[in-house]
């Protein structure tokens, strides 16, 4: 069965101040109560999903208070981006969407269903065409064509319903030139109200890798986003004194990984965890376990969960599992709209399959006259 579903590939989201990259909180009391989301990452399956954004908001929505959505996001699936932008669009007035520092893509099309829409002087809004990957005949492809016509549909209806006065043909045009507004263009087409105050892009976007997909990304956010950032100062670990070296207690580890591992579901990967952090130490050990249940949660979300021995196994990250399973997905038939170019940098596929050598097969072939091996001019039989 063919799928339809819209997705950007990245590495991994930023941090926001609260060191976490999606995160909805309430503050105040009574009538000065207000409610913050702050998506800071993907939109969809590999981020925050539609589903899970209009279930966190409905556990501290009153119905009353001011909402205020922060978007620093690449972008995603569509749908969940138009999920959320209704989601935005029926909380009426009290709603307001924030761009920090980038809008692309889904994230456009989320952000303009706030109220009203107030974009960061250095900010930058990106709105262009749905794109995809497919095989199959032509009847199988036509369709596919009609899936993307419908989805282009889609996202023009969004910007439109936030500024229904912008000229629709140029709006075409832009999406169809993948388009990077400035915080005053978005407000000149009317797609954002009001130009506030600058954030550092850069603090907020991170690494730069994740917009080398896109055609026409600004060569200056770019370059800004690749600038060296000066580590932070880290203390010194304390050294254990000869007289008192520090004692690892190996089996405590190791019962520690076996009950976390149990705990989690997560039984199946007891001994490669055991394996890969030789017991270090307690740290590596907790790291370890985190990672793993990062690995599995990422394996289930893809319906690949017997991947997560191998990755693990292997040692990936996050980042690097998202990339596997991106290809293995990819891989393994249907369709998929994709409104993102793919990334350079996805670790390669450790088995290449064998290629046929035409010359080879051509050759063995006039070796053989009625099933018996032809013999050479000049040699004896």
């Amino acid at each position: 069965m063919n799928r339809l579903r819209i997705f950007n590939k990245a590495g991994d989201p930023p941090a926001t101040q609260n060191k976490h990259w999606y995160s909805v909180q309430a503050s105040g009391e009574a009538e000065a109560r207000s409610i913050e989301v702050y998506i800071y990452g993907e939109i969809g399956t590999w981020g925050i999903t539609a589903a899970q954004f209009v279930r966190d908001l409905a556990a501290l929505d009153d119905g009353v208070s001011p909402v205020v959505v922060a978007f620093n996001s690449i972008g995603g699936d569509l749908f969940d981006g138009l999920a959320i932008h209704n989601a935005l669009s029926r909380l009426g007035e009290r709603c307001t969407g924030r761009v920090d520092a980038l809008a692309a893509s889904a994230a456009s099309v989320a952000v303009c269903g706030a109220h009203k829409v107030v974009i960061a002087s250095n900010a930058m809004l990106m709105i262009h065409n749905p794109w995809t990957y497919a095989a199959g005949d032509a009847e199988d492809l036509r369709k596919v064509a009609t899936a993307l016509d419908q989805a282009m549909e889609a996202i023009i209806a969004a910007y439109k319903a936030k500024a229904p006065d912008i000229d629709e043909v140029e709006l075409r045009r832009l999406v169809d030139a993948e388009t990077w507004l400035t915080a005053n263009e978005a407000v000149a087409l009317g797609l954002a109200d009001e130009v506030g105050d600058g954030v550092t892009v850069k603090a907020c976007l991170g690494q730069g890798g994740a917009l080398q997909r896109y055609q026409h990304a600004p060569q200056a956010l770019l370059a800004q986003l690749n600038e060296p950032t000066e580590p932070e100062p880290t203390p010194e670990p304390a050294k254990p004194t000869p007289e008192q070296p520090p004692v690892v207690d190996s089996a405590k580890l190791a019962v520690l990984i076996t009950q976390s591992c149990n705990a989690a579901g997560i039984s199946n990967l007891i001994e490669s965890l055991i394996s890969s952090t030789q017991l270090a130490d307690e740290a590596t050990v907790n790291a370890a376990l985190t990672n793993a249940k990062a690995v599995r949660d990422l394996c289930v979300a893809a319906r690949l969960p017997e991947c997560t021995q191998e990755f693990v196994a292997a040692g990936l990250d996050a980042a690097a599992v998202r990339g596997r399973l991106f290809d293995k997905l990819v891989r393994g038939g249907g369709f998929e709209i994709d409104n993102s170019l793919p990334i350079n940098d996805d670790p390669v596929s450790p088995i290449q399959a064998k290629q046929p050598d035409p010359p080879s097969i051509w050759a063995a072939r006039q070796s053989v006259q009625g099933g018996r091996p032809q013999t050479p001019k000049g040699a004896k039989a």
